[in-house]
């Protein structure tokens, strides 16, 4: 009882100093609440303050994007990038530009990106970023011009050593070539400082569908355990972005039947 108490006052204190952030909240509600037992039991990890410290993020980079449009008018967004834990290595994690973005879902998103990129063991922290801004009906010349003031503001806080942004829902290759032209030109070098790059300017083979394979790799891992496959297995699929695209793929080569996929505008359902 003891410790579900304190628990609980851990808790009620991060809520404090996160007022109207719910997304990042609950994530860290989950975490806490499945390693509160095992922080609890080794006195090094309280002494150290382990959770308070992980719960906080290293750096929070707010800032605004002013671009123009094809009618010649100036419109404003904001921009985001959240420095969340270096303890392994260059803070990692996508961009996302997308109207829905907030404090609150960034922060959300780069603790749990900590978590994901440890269990890779490869040496990679935990960050994520972008903006409120829409690529949905925008031009290429809109998209590029934007592009163009995030990274003008975006390029001081990022580097190989420091921090690597790759894509996220709105960002994509195009998004990525658009940034990393900006940033070769503000820095003067050109070094990987984005994953998700064209092949024609460093990029890796399969990275748009990386994400997708590596879902259905895990998903099959899963399978096996019960003695079963993808093989004759029908399958539904939401999204068809990068993620969707590679699972789709995926899925039919093993064998496996997707029956739907979806976007903005509504899905398909096809048996």
């Amino acid at each position: 009882m003891e410790d579900v108490m304190e628990m609980k006052a851990f808790l009620d204190r991060v809520a404090a100093k996160n007022p109207a952030q719910p997304e990042f909240l609950q994530a860290v509600h989950e975490v806490v609440e499945s390693v509160w037992d095992i922080y609890q039991s080794n006195p090094r990890f309280k002494d150290a303050k382990i959770l308070e410290r992980i719960v906080e993020p290293e750096r929070t980079i707010m800032f605004r994007v002013p671009w123009t449009n094809d009618k010649g008018e100036v419109e404003v967004n904001r921009g985001y990038r959240i420095e969340f834990n270096s303890a392994l290595g260059p803070y990692k994690g996508g961009l996302r530009f997308h109207p829905s973005v907030t404090l609150s879902i960034l922060k959300f998103l780069g603790f749990e990106q900590i978590f994901k990129n440890s269990l890779t063991t490869l040496p990679m922290g935990g960050g994520k970023g972008g903006s409120d801004f829409d690529p949905k009906g925008k031009s290429d010349n809109e998209i590029m011009r934007f592009c163009q003031s995030f990274m003008s503001e975006l390029f001081r806080h990022i580097g190989a050593n420091t921090d690597v942004p790759a894509g996220d829902i709105g960002v994509g290759g195009r998004e990525i070539g658009y940034l990393f032209g900006m940033y070769k030109k503000l820095r003067n070098e050109f070094t990987g400082v984005l994953t998700g790059k064209g092949l024609n300017w460093g990029g890796s083979l399969i990275r748009p569908e990386a994400t997708g394979f590596g879902n259905v790799y895990f998903a099959n891992e899963m399978l096996k355990t019960k003695n079963e496959s993808f093989e004759g297995k029908v399958v539904a699929v939401s999204g068809f972005g990068n993620v969707a695209w590679g699972a789709i793929q995926k899925v039919n080569d093993l064998g496996g039947k997707v029956v739907t996929l979806s976007g903005p505008d509504g899905y398909i359902y096809d048996e």
